[in-house]
C-alpha cells in the first residue's frame, strides 16, 4: 500500500525523489521486518491478557512428559499475534499489484482459519478432539489443491493474461500440455539437472508439499520456543531464494529458475520473520503463550507455498530438516505401533514417546536443551540450503 501511496506523490511532487526508496525491495522488506516485529511486541501483552481472560488454556496431557503439567493453563492460540503482525505488515509494504504474494496470504490466513477453528473447538468448547482429522485434513487439502492448481499455471508464465492463455491450451490439448522448464522440480547442488513435472505432477507434488509443511510445523511445536525460531529461519532463508529467483540477473548467474515477481515474496518472508521474533519474546522458556494450531498450520503452509514458487521444495526439506524428523518420528511411531499390535497383540514403540523432541526429553534432556539443540541444527541446515546456490 506504501509503494503506491510514494508513487502518488512522486507524481504530484516530482521533486522528492528520496521517495524512490519505496521501489527497492531491499528497503520494503527491512521496513515489514521492523513494522511486524513493533506490532507484536505493542500488542502481545493486550492478546495474552484478552485470550487469558477468555480462559483459552492449553490442556495438557496427563501421560506425556511430567514436567509440562505446570504448563496447564497457559493461553493458547498465540499464533494470532504472528498473523497480525504478518498481514499489516506484509499489507503495507509489499505491491499489491503481486499475484504471488496474494496466493501465499490465502493459503497462510486459510490455513490459519482452520486451525483457528480446531483450537476454539479444543480449549473453549472444551472438546478434547477439535475438529476431527478427516473434517482438518479436507479443509487443508482444498486449501492445498485450490493453490496448487494456480500456481502451476501462475509459476509457469509472466503475468495474469498469459497464466489464463496456458491454461486455455492445456484444457484444448486434453489435459496432457507441458509446462515450461521453470516449473520443473529442481534439484540442488547440481547445475543442469532437474525434473519436468508436467501439469499434474506438480499439482500433486506441490499439493504434498504445501500441505506436508503444514502438519510438520503442526508436529513440531510441542515446547516453548521450538517450532517458531525454525519457521524464522527458514523462512528467512526461502527470503534469500525468492529475491534471487525473481531477479533475472542473479537467477541466470546462479542457475535458477527466474521467476517474474517471485522477489516481492521477501516482503512476506521478512514479516514473518518479524511477527515471529515479537512472538518468541512471549514464547520463550517458560512461555506465556503457546503458538496453537491457528499459527502453527498457517506458518507451515506459507513456507511450503513459498517453496514451491521459488521451485526450492528439496532445499525446503532440508532446512526445515528439524520439521521432517519430527513428522517422520510420528509416522513411524504410529505404523510400528499399530503393526506390532496387529502381529502380536500389543503395540510397541519405536521412540519413547512421539513427536522426536519428547523422546529427547524423555532421554534426560531438559526442555531448553532441546529447543536450543534443535536451533543450532536449523541454523546449520539453513546454511546447507544456502550453500546449494554456489555448490552447483
Amino acid at each position: 500500500m506504501l509503494i503506491l501511496l510514494a508513487d502518488w506523490l512522486q507524481t504530484l511532487m516530482p521533486e522528492w525523489g528520496w521517495l524512490r526508496v519505496f521501489q527497492y525491495i531491499t528497503f520494503r522488506a527491512v521496513m515489514a521486518a521492523m513494522t511486524a516485529l513493533l506490532i507484536g511486541l505493542a500488542f502481545g501483552p493486550w492478546v495474552i491478557n484478552y485470550l487469558t481472560s477468555l480462559k483459552i488454556g492449553q490442556p495438557v496431557r496427563a501421560y506425556g512428559v511430567q514436567a509440562h503439567l505446570k504448563k496447564s493453563g497457559t493461553p493458547t492460540m498465540g499464533g494470532v499475534l504472528v498473523l497480525i503482525g504478518i498481514a499489516v505488515a506484509t499489507l503495507l509494504w509489499f505491491d499489491w499489484s503481486n499475484r504471488f504474494v496474494w496466493v501465499v496470504i490465502v493459503v497462510t490466513f486459510g490455513f490459519g482459519a482452520v486451525g483457528w477453528v480446531d483450537d476454539y473447538r479444543k480449549v473453549v468448547d472444551k472438546n478434547p478432539e477439535g475438529m476431527r482429522s478427516r473434517e482438518k485434513f479436507f479443509w487443508q487439502s482444498l486449501i492445498g489443491l485450490l493453490a496448487a492448481c494456480y500456481l502451476a499455471f501462475s509459476v509457469s508464465e509472466t503475468n495474469f493474461v498469459r497464466v489464463v492463455e496456458l491454461f486455455l491450451r492445456w484444457v484444448s490439448s486434453g489435459f496432457s500440455n507441458e509446462l515450461p522448464p521453470r516449473a520443473d522440480l529442481i534439484v540442488p547442488f547440481f547445475k543442469t539437472i532437474s525434473m519436468p513435472l508436467g501439469v499434474w505432477g506438480f499439482i500433486l507434488f506441490s499439493y504434498f508439499v504445501i500441505v506436508g509443511a503444514s502438519n510438520a510445523v503442526n508436529f513440531t511445536d510441542g515446547l516453548d520456543g521450538l517450532a517458531i525460531m525454525p519457521v524464522i529461519l527458514v523462512g528467512s532463508a526461502l527470503g534469500v531464494f525468492a529475491y534471487l529467483t525473481g531477479s533475472s540477473v542473479y537467477a541466470k548467474y546462479l542457475f535458477l529458475p527466474h521467476i517474474p515477481g517471485a522477489g516481492e515474496l521477501l516482503i512476506f518472508c521478512a514479516a514473518m520473520a518479524g511477527a515471529g521474533l515479537a512472538f518468541l519474546w512471549f514464547n520463550a522458556h517458560p512461555a506465556h503463550v503457546f503458538m496453537g494450531d491457528v499459527g502453527a498450520l498457517a506458518l507451515g503452509g506459507a513456507l511450503g507455498t513459498i517453496a514451491v514458487i521459488t521451485r526450492q521444495e528439496i532445499v525446503l526439506a532440508i532446512m526445515g530438516g528439524i520439521f521432517v524428523a519430527e513428522t517422520l518420528s510420528v509416522m513411524v511411531q504410529v505404523s510400528w505401533f499399530k503393526y506390532t499390535k496387529k502381529k502380536y497383540g500389543v503395540g510397541r514403540r519405536v521412540f519413547l514417546m512421539a513427536p522426536l523432541h519428547h523422546h529427547f526429553e524423555k532421554k534426560g534432556w531438559t526442555e531448553t536443551q532441546v529447543v536450543i539443540r534443535f536451533w543450532i541444527i536449523t541454523m546449520l541446515l539453513c546454511l546447507v540450503g544456502l550453500a546449494s546456490l554456489k555448490l552447483r
